[in-house]
């Protein structure tokens, strides 16, 4: 994998994936026209997470119609300011979705497949949580 990351001005930065994609990146001030690196990295924890928890939940034929996860984070209070803690909380939406199967997605994600959050909890303790949003009735596990 390959990507280049370059100044445009002040503190935005422009990342161009070796796919040919582009992100733009800013500082964490109140000016800012982008998300920091800092918010990108907690981002594409809940992104990589999301894509295995819907592809799971298609391939096991569950009728999903929404997928969102809330992120919360704690970051050190020195510098580097890492994270040191990040929850992911699903509500996932759908017609007869089995709570079931949302946990095994949520579970399978955090445990098997999802990089960036596994990566990420090799230094930061990761959390998962999820609700399930059916038709008629909603269902939490925490």
């Amino acid at each position: 994998m390959q990507a280049k990351v370059s100044w445009v001005d002040n503190l935005s930065f422009i990342g161009r994936s070796a796919s040919g994609h582009a992100v733009v990146f800013d500082a964490n001030s109140a000016d800012s026209a982008a998300p920091s690196p800092m918010e990108m990295v907690l981002m594409s924890a809940g992104a990589c997470s999301s894509v295995d928890v819907v592809s799971i939940l298609q391939k096991a034929r569950q009728q999903v119609q929404g997928c969102e996860v809330e992120l919360t984070a704690e970051r050190a209070d020195s510098v580097p300011r890492v994270f040191t803690k990040i929850h992911l909380h699903f509500v996932v939406s759908g017609h007869d979705l089995s709570e079931k199967q949302v946990a095994r997605a949520v579970d399978l994600s955090a445990d098997k497949y999802c990089s960036v959050s596994i990566m990420l909890a090799s230094s930061v303790a990761v959390s998962h949580s999820y609700s399930v949003n059916n038709a008629n009735q909603a269902n939490t596990s925490e």
